[in-house]
């Protein structure tokens, strides 16, 4: 039996059906803003990216945003480049990219 229909017969909801979390941003800790902390930047493609929510729900620090065409983006000022969303992308829709900040 696939995957979908054993989460179908259980009653379990696709990531798609649960509504957005609430626009809000993580707490500002003592560390402050945690988006320096990055080796690595994950990059969308937007062309690759079908708007399944999989990287968003996966995100520990809220980084992944979503647009108003259902597709994602990444908050910057938050992600700390754990790329948790670069190995769940089912569609490798997301890249990871050598972090380089200016001097």
């Amino acid at each position: 039996m696939r995957k979908v229909e054993v989460d179908k017969e259980m009653g379990l909801k696709s990531v798609k059906e649960y509504p957005p979390a609430p626009l809000s941003k993580p707490a500002e800790g003592a560390g402050g803003k945690t988006g320096l902390w990055r080796t690595y930047r994950p990059v969308v493609d937007l062309n690759k990216c079908t708007g399944c929510r999989i990287c968003w729900a996966y995100c520990p620090d809220r980084a992944i945003k979503l647009r108003d065409d259902g597709k994602v983006e990444v908050d910057y000022v938050w992600c700390k480049g754990c790329l948790i969303c670069f190995h769940e992308c089912p569609v490798k829709a997301i890249d990871k990219v050598v972090e380089e900040f200016g001097e």
